[in-house]
């Protein structure tokens, strides 16, 4: 079944800390850029302190990998991070405010389960379609939002499946981002070679992988594909798998699932897979076989979430 879902538009690993976030994703390899803070002038004449989210990418050509982390006047961020000061028109305050404060408890919950990977987000060549889909399958969801970033030419669609029972994270489909010239990715090589986000590991109790195959048909309107006990979404050039429990060991050696359900593992693709492996064991980190003929890095090395480099 064809429909206009394409791949993995990002993932999102949330961390405590922003800083040793991006120590350890510069020792995996991956350029990530100074990350980015929201600051806001609570009372008025008093200093704008940081209130919100930090994030910072590890940016593909057509995809990326986002770190988040909650920030707040204690917060540890590097030298380098850049604030976003937030300008809210008096009529909106409350209302703006009170919505990053629902993000921030979210962001929050999710770190109190585990460090590590809870965001999913699926690309849509059309968010309209997406959620016109979404009514037609009984997926419950947030309606088209429309975002736009610095540097972007339109704002980009995003429709949240946040209507039902969704315990293992956040999932959303969003259209590609359109930007003034290249986008910040073109430039961006990777020391560890990777040149895309391929791939996206869900790991559930045995007892309900079904009932998680059925959800992610309706979500993705593609049927899985089974590989032992493991069940395949064959998005475009990517994938989603989802693991029983059982299974985690035999799929990704020594790994655990820090809770059920739970998104386990993400992986890259790399320009060429030996010099990866080279690269990564020049710098210290400890890299392991997986059995699909690629290399990972266990989730205790990389803030909980084990990042698996495959030959693209």
């Amino acid at each position: 079944m064809d429909t206009e879902i394409g791949y993995l538009h990002h993932v999102g690993h949330i961390v405590g800390d922003i800083a040793q976030a991006r120590e350890v994703y510069q020792k995996l390899g991956f350029l990530c850029p100074a990350p980015a803070y929201p600051v806001l002038e609570r009372i008025a004449g008093e200093p704008a302190t940081p209130f919100g989210v930090a994030n910072m990418h590890a940016t593909f050509m057509r995809n990326f990998v986002e770190i988040l982390a909650v920030v707040t006047q204690e917060s540890h961020l590097p030298l380098d991070a850049h604030p976003i000061p937030l300008q809210i028109p008096p009529a909106a305050f409350a209302q703006v405010v009170e919505s990053m404060e629902r993000t921030i408890a979210k962001i929050s919950a999710s770190l109190a389960r585990f460090e590590g990977l809870h965001i999913v987000v699926f690309q849509t060549e059309d968010a309209n379609l997406s959620a016109q889909r979404f009514d037609q399958t009984g997926v419950g969801h947030s309606g088209v939002n429309r975002v736009q970033q610095p540097h972007q030419l339109i704002p980009m669609g995003v429709v949240e499946i946040d209507r039902e029972e969704v315990p293992e994270g956040r999932l959303a489909v969003a259209e590609n981002p359109v930007f003034e010239a290249p986008g910040p990715q073109a430039s961006l090589h990777h020391p560890n070679g990777a040149v895309d986000l391929v791939e996206s590991m869900l790991c559930v109790p045995d007892a309900q992988i079904e009932a998680y195959v059925e959800g992610y048909q309706r979500y993705l309107g593609r049927v899985a594909r089974k590989d032992g006990a493991v069940r395949v979404f064959d998005l475009r050039e990517s994938c989603v798998k989802l693991v029983p429990d059982s299974w985690l060991a035999s799929t990704l050696p020594g790994e655990t699932a820090p809770a059920l359900p739970a998104f386990v593992a993400y992986a890259v693709a790399v320009r060429d897979l030996a010099s990866t492996r080279q690269w990564l064991e020049s710098n210290g980190v400890g890299v392991h076989a997986e059995p699909s003929g690629g290399i990972f890095v266990p989730a205790r090395g990389a803030l909980g979430a084990a990042v698996i480099f495959r030959q693209a």
